[in-house]
């Protein structure tokens, strides 16, 4: 059972008038977790001489007479609390405690009679005061918006929000070792760029007072990573914050992390082998399988992954093959058949894309690479050795949604040029996602950039995946929210 107190903070100065005093500092010695590993073997009804002292919250708590117990999580695990009176200093006032304080507590490590780990409490101390009342360990928060909204406190109550979050971390720092272990460097570049490009997205703009310019946050790293490569560096990727001034969501944030690596002398089917070899890697590392659970269903990571291109994967679902030899009038009818929106301006290779988008991603349970895309919605990749019209770019997908985008990088200067003009054109005509021409990134590849390939992995979708998590918001500690209604309160 559990209580929970109805907190006003006049009434709680006054309860508790001889802790308001909060030290400083406080040098715990023990962890639940680690306390939890070394006792497990521990008798039921045993003392020990080990004293220790541990810090927390007080998730819970019960009292029985002269005797009371809680239950202290910190942010390894949870541990009870055994306080009889005649061993706790100021008995009533820890017995007042609210749920969600944070206390000190030392003591012996023990076990009940029933056989529950347990530190006694010899002496603690008040380490800050939960003013607002705490939800119940065992209900938790039931609004969704709430829980994103106040991460501070559904941290504490939800296990699974706490247990994706780490996931994250972990995701995070396996992923660096891997890639660190191929031979490639971390680097970190601008996050405001004079001029946005590297993807096709509608950027968030701002202003630099002390330039008198306005400044772009940075929608993909792409250009400056590739920059690098000119400059030398052969094995180069950054984890990052990326910002796209677009919709929200469940796999959809205005602002989220990226992966962004480039390798010289590569090209996209080194690119494919790199990304089956990473997700399988961290899916065996970090959740024990390759095969994992995902909304109902099961995902199998192990390489190889099936390789299919767009025209192919789009007569599977729609039983037409169309390409970018397809009359126009063909595609427009085919878009209006399905229901697929588009714009008079699109040529054949949007209007595959769009085609594909909207009647066929969505179906792929994957992990499916999606090969060989019109060159006309990709500026930033090299034109297909074999396929006119087409570049040799992919997208990894798995359960119905992309979760990165590679190429074989353009390096041809004079090209790369074209396709900019070709982009600022469509900017000018109204395309707010269109690129504008980088006259510095042609210079950069004027001096020459190797063979290359470049890949991109969207970590939150990643991480959606290896958590079991259906929304975007489930993995991002604070993800973007609509205003409260009224304001805080």
């Amino acid at each position: 059972m559990s209580e929970r107190s109805e907190l006003a903070p006049e009434g709680r100065a006054a309860g508790l008038s001889g802790l308001t005093h909060i030290p400083y500092r406080y040098e715990p010695d023990a962890t639940a977790a680690a306390l939890q590993a070394e006792f497990a073997a521990l008798e039921p009804g045993s003392e020990t001489d080990r004293r220790v002292t541990i810090a927390g919250r007080l998730m819970l708590r019960r009292v029985q007479g002269k005797l009371a117990f809680g239950t202290l999580q910190d942010g390894t695990g949870r541990i009870q609390l055994f306080a009889p009176v005649q061993t706790t200093p100021r008995f009533d006032e820890f017995t007042s405690l609210s749920l969600g304080d944070w206390i000190g507590v030392s003591g012996s490590v023990m076990t009940t009679r029933r056989g529950e780990l347990s530190v006694k409490v010899e002496d603690w101390t008040l380490l800050a005061e939960a003013r607002r009342q705490f939800p119940d360990k065992w209900h938790g928060i039931t609004d969704p918006d709430t829980r994103y909204r106040q991460r501070y406190v559904d941290l504490w109550v939800t296990d699974e929000a706490r247990h994706t979050l780490l996931l994250r971390s972990k995701v995070v720092s396996a992923m660096r070792r891997f890639l660190e272990d191929r031979g490639f460097i971390e680097v970190e570049t601008p996050v405001f760029h004079p001029i946005p490009g590297g993807a096709t997205a509608k950027p968030f703009v701002t202003h630099h007072n002390a330039l008198d310019m306005d400044v772009y946050l940075r929608i993909a790293p792409e250009l400056y990573l590739k920059r690098l490569v000119v400059g030398g560096f052969e094995k180069v990727f950054e984890i990052g914050r990326v910002f796209r001034n677009e919709g929200l969501g469940y796999r959809w944030n205005p602002e989220f992390t990226m992966l962004e690596l480039y390798q010289a002398y590569a090209d996209y089917t080194d690119m494919m082998t790199l990304t089956e070899e990473l997700i399988a890697h961290l899916a065996v590392e970090l959740c024990g399988s390759t095969s994992l659970p995902y909304l109902g269903k099961t995902i199998e990571l192990a390489p190889p992954w099936r390789r299919a291109t767009m025209s192919d994967l789009i007569k599977e679902q729609i039983d037409t093959y169309v390409d970018l030899r397809t009359p126009i009038d063909e595609l427009r009818r085919l878009c209006d058949e399905h229901g697929v929106p588009y714009e008079p301006t699109d040529g054949p290779g949007k209007l595959v894309l769009e085609l594909y988008e909207k009647t066929t991603e969505p179906e792929l349970w994957g992990p499916v690479f999606v090969m060989d895309y019109p060159q006309e919605v990709s500026p930033l990749a090299r034109q297909h050795r074999e396929k006119e019209g087409y570049v040799e770019r992919f997208e990894p997908v798995i359960a119905g949604r992309e979760i990165g985008n590679a190429f074989s990088e353009l390096i041809d200067p004079d090209v790369q040029r074209a396709n900019f003009e070709a982009q600022a054109a469509r900017k000018a005509a109204g395309d707010e996602e269109a690129q504008p021409v980088d006259h510095d990134y042609v210079r950069a590849l004027e001096y020459g950039l190797p063979p290359n390939g470049g890949l991109g992995i969207g970590i939150d979708r990643l991480v959606m995946l290896l958590a079991n998590a259906p929304t975007i918001r489930d993995v991002i500690l604070f993800p973007t929210l609509r205003p409260e209604q009224g304001g805080v309160t």
